[in-house]
């Protein structure tokens, strides 16, 4: 059977009896669908009927709420596929009247329509997937050539499912007040309001506080996007996505879902954000996690004189398949950890040569490199430490040893006539007209002697070499290398183990990682990125897993070759 890319799953059984059989459903339909399943909600529709049927308002009520949550906690363990439950037709208890548009243009046209619709006969019954085509492009934008599926998970019985009278959905949404509610209860409408997150790699999480924010907001919706300071205590920032590409697809996003809305997507650059200082919001939508940030914001507003926001707190998703030092919960950082040790970009060095495979081993001051060297010497790569080369340079009788002297004077030596490097050191740090003349020889020098060592690894049959050095990028010694390796932890560690390491003070270990390029610097021009932060077997499989995944890349490139 042909899998399409892009699809819209209708669903038609009563949405208390569909939420046990949601898993087989939407599986059958991720078997279907590569990339996007838009997710239509049409309980009680009938498409076995006579007439075409139309589309038709579902009440907002709580029960929908928690299956739109209880909806994506099941798509979640189908990570390939990017599902959105769209809003247009669910509307809240109020007075406004959302104008309903004739045809609805989606991101990406729906190539297949599927529905859970079941026929007498249990077939694929043509006047059904008919009907199904006409409802689905009456109400969407849809490829030309729409096909169109019957889906019919097993519910055990082969008979038509009956609804159970009183059957409900777990409750996932806790609103301002509480007080006890039904599932039936509708819910409220206000005219605007306000959610807010990182939005890093949107996932079903995120998708679920914003399609409740969504479905509450009737005019303007208000998204905050943090970015600059609260960023900062973010696990692995270097690897968030930047706030333009985060602003994009969450973009895409709401206006695929709900695009009656108006959408106001701000930087979030406080704890507050608009949600401390709108006047005209009514609501604000926050996780279990952030449920003492919306208190703080509602007394912050009291404190100047605004009225108290109304709060609606979402149930975390839970991870099914998290890992080892991965929160138990749907979490971006889960997400930025499982990239460490996959290709960010593809390498792109044609003119080295292919006898041998260079990494550049790079990272901040006290980011763990040289233990990552080691397990990759172990795992079979031929070592280059541009520190030892530093020292051969440096050694009386070295290439750059007279160079130094003569630009530095002969104070900067020893009573042996050795260089006494934390003199010359002290002669350069923090005076660039100084590191310049030094690097300009060194260099340059350090560069020549790795090359000697590349040739003396191809002598020894190696076929992975590694470059170990703290200012490869600095250096432009990227040129010498195939794919640039970065190791990143956040700076508090960095100076933590300077200072355990060398014996330096928190003063000076920080004034040494300022005269580096940042961990961010470094990843925006890296193919790799690993992290030394937890114990050491979890650096041990990242390098494994970097290890393994490089050598399947060259192995691809062998074959194309031959």
């Amino acid at each position: 059977m042909a899998v399409f890319r892009s699809g819209l799953l209708v669903l038609t059984t009563p949405l208390a009896t569909l939420a046990p059989r949601l898993s087989p459903i939407l599986t059958s339909a991720a078997g279907l669908v590569s990339h996007t399943l838009y997710v239509h909600l049409q309980p009680g529709m009938d498409l076995g009927g006579p007439a075409q049927p139309q589309a038709s308002p579902v009440q907002a009520t709580f029960e929908v709420l928690d299956f739109i949550t209880h909806l994506y906690t099941g798509a979640d363990l189908l990570r390939h596929l990017d599902v959105r439950i769209l809003l247009t037709n669910i509307q809240t208890k109020s007075t406004f009247v959302p104008v309903l548009p004739s045809v609805q243009n989606l991101a990406q046209p729906p190539e297949v329509v599927l529905t859970d619709f079941q026929t007498l006969d249990g077939s694929q019954y043509n006047p059904v997937k008919q009907h199904l085509e006409r409802y689905a492009t009456s109400c969407y934008s849809c490829c030309s050539q729409l096909s169109s599926i019957l889906l019919y998970p097993d519910y055990g019985t082969g008979e038509l499912p009956v609804e159970t009278p009183n059957a409900s959905l777990p409750s996932t949404i806790r609103p301002a007040s509480p007080v006890a509610r039904s599932s039936k209860q509708p819910v409220r409408g206000y005219h605007r309001g306000a959610v807010g997150g990182t939005f890093d790699r949107l996932h079903n999480a995120h998708k679920v506080l914003l399609s409740i924010a969504c479905v509450l907001a009737q005019e303007q919706l208000v998204v905050g996007v943090a970015d600059q300071d609260l960023l900062k205590s973010k696990l692995l920032p270097e690897l968030l996505q930047p706030y333009a590409q985060r602003v994009d697809h969450l973009s895409e996003f709401l206006v695929d879902i709900k695009p009656s809305l108006t959408f106001d997507i701000v930087p979030l650059l406080d704890p507050y954000g608009p949600a401390g200082s709108d006047p005209t919001l009514e609501f604000l939508v926050v996780s279990e996690e952030t449920y003492r940030g919306g208190m703080a914001v509602n007394r912050f507003r009291l404190e100047n004189g605004k009225e108290e926001l109304a709060l609606y707190q979402i149930q975390l998703l839970k991870d099914q398949s998290h890992g080892e030092n991965e929160e138990d919960k749907v979490s971006s950082s889960s997400f930025r950890q499982r990239i460490l040790g996959n290709l960010l970009q593809p390498p792109d060095r044609p003119e080295l040569p292919s006898g041998l495979y260079v990494l550049g081993l790079t990272g901040i001051s006290g980011s763990g490199k040289s233990s990552v060297a080691q397990r990759l010497k172990n795992l079979g790569a031929y070592i280059i430490d541009s520190d030892h080369l530093g020292h051969r340079a440096y050694a009386p009788g070295g290439p750059a040893y007279q160079p130094v002297v003569e630009a530095f004077g002969a104070d900067i030596l020893h009573k042996d006539g050795t260089i006494n490097r934390k003199v010359l050191g002290s002669r350069v740090f923090g005076n660039k007209k100084q590191m310049k003349i030094l690097t300009d020889i060194v260099w340059p020098v350090i560069a020549k002697l790795a090359r000697e060592e590349m040739d003396l690894a191809v002598a020894k049959g190696k076929s992975v070499c590694v470059i170990d050095a703290a200012m490869l990028l600095e250096a432009g010694w990227q040129n010498m290398v195939h794919e640039v390796w970065t190791i990143v932890i956040p700076e508090t560690e960095a100076v933590r183990r300077i200072v355990e390491r060398d014996g330096l003070s928190e003063a000076a270990a920080q004034s040494r990682l300022q005269s580096q390029m940042s961990g961010q610097q470094l990843v925006e021009r890296s193919h790799v990125v690993l992290s030394t932060l937890w114990e050491p077997h979890v650096t041990q499989r990242q390098v494994e897993k970097a290890w393994t995944l490089l050598q399947k890349r060259l192995s691809k490139t062998h074959q194309t070759k031959n």
